[in-house]
């Protein structure tokens, strides 16, 4: 069963297209990443799915049918946008929150406790946000988009203002949503997050689709060209005949090869050259890399 059905959706305001002729399915139990750059339509197609506003051309369906206050009620929403109470404590605020998507008071105040606990906030259950760092808050938010049992979640740069020890208890907890047949999508520009756990991706840029399917079929389809390089000596092996591009890190080198060039005849240089290879990698693009090269595609620069 496909959770989200988007067909030939296109936005306008006034003579402004935000969103462009887009299509893609999500389908259910997935984790799902929506990507691009910032004003790429991201954030305009996900009110779409939540009927915060309504696209101009296509279809959208959720959970096989038109988004209606029924539906909305099954959905989850995590804005790039938060919005807490200042002064009301979080646990109430979280049962509160509870109560609009009608789970009843003591369910909620029991439910609440649960998730506080699970991200490590039960000491925190009687304070307001403004006594919380803004990672605490984010956590708060995203237990008041889980706490009545969405069948369907949506998560705007959930991962904004977290430690990587509060990343990593927030991958866990969508990981398991996941596991218990939840469906997840999730917008974010951490592609490293995107690949660990995504099943599906969709790039958009400049309001239209640029790329989109099986993550591994994605990264497939762009070839094993990139070679992961740890060597002693002279670089002058490393030509522009050879390497579109390349990056300098503290162990190693991560080199994009030329469209045609051949990653053997990188090692026969450098063994030409007396250089010491430690690490010589062949391996696909990272989905960063992928990300870059085809907004910068796209957008006319190569």
């Amino acid at each position: 069963m496909n959770v989200v059905e988007l067909r030939n959706v296109t936005k306008r305001f006034d003579e402004f297209i935000a969103v462009h002729d887009l299509s893609f399915t999500v389908k259910q139990g997935t984790i799902f990443g929506f990507l691009g750059p910032n004003g790429a339509g991201k954030t305009t197609s996900i009110r779409m799915l939540v009927n915060i506003t309504a696209p101009d051309e296509g279809d959208i369906k959720v959970l096989g049918e038109p988004v209606t206050p029924q539906i909305q009620q099954r959905i989850g929403y995590l804005p790039e946008e938060r919005g807490l109470y200042k002064k009301m404590k979080v646990v109430e605020q979280l049962v509160f929150f509870a109560n609009l998507k009608g789970v009843p008071a003591k369910e909620a105040e029991r439910r609440a406790n649960h998730w506080l606990a699970r991200l490590e906030l039960a000491d925190w259950k009687n304070k307001t946000p403004v006594e919380m760092s803004k990672g605490m808050q984010q956590k708060v938010q995203l237990i008041a988009t889980i706490l009545h049992e969405p069948d369907f979640l949506i998560l705007d740069e959930p991962f904004s203002g977290l430690d990587p020890v509060s990343a990593d208890l927030l991958k866990n907890v969508i990981l398991d949503l996941k596991q218990r047949g939840k469906t997840v999508i999730f917008s974010t520009h951490q592609m490293e997050q995107v690949e660990q756990m995504c099943d599906d991706i969709c790039l958009i840029n400049r309001s239209r689709k640029v790329l989109g399917g099986s993550l591994k079929e994605v990264k497939r389809s762009f070839g094993r060209n990139t070679v992961i390089l740890d060597f002693e000596g002279d670089d002058g092996f490393l030509t522009a005949d050879l390497v579109k591009r390349q990056k300098r890190f503290a162990n190693y080198t991560e080199i994009l090869l030329q469209d045609a060039a051949d990653a053997q005849e990188i090692l026969r240089r450098a063994v030409a050259l007396g250089v010491r290879v430690n690490r010589f990698e062949l391996v696909e693009p990272s989905l960063n890399d992928i990300f870059i090269e085809s907004v910068k595609k796209t957008n006319g620069e190569q």
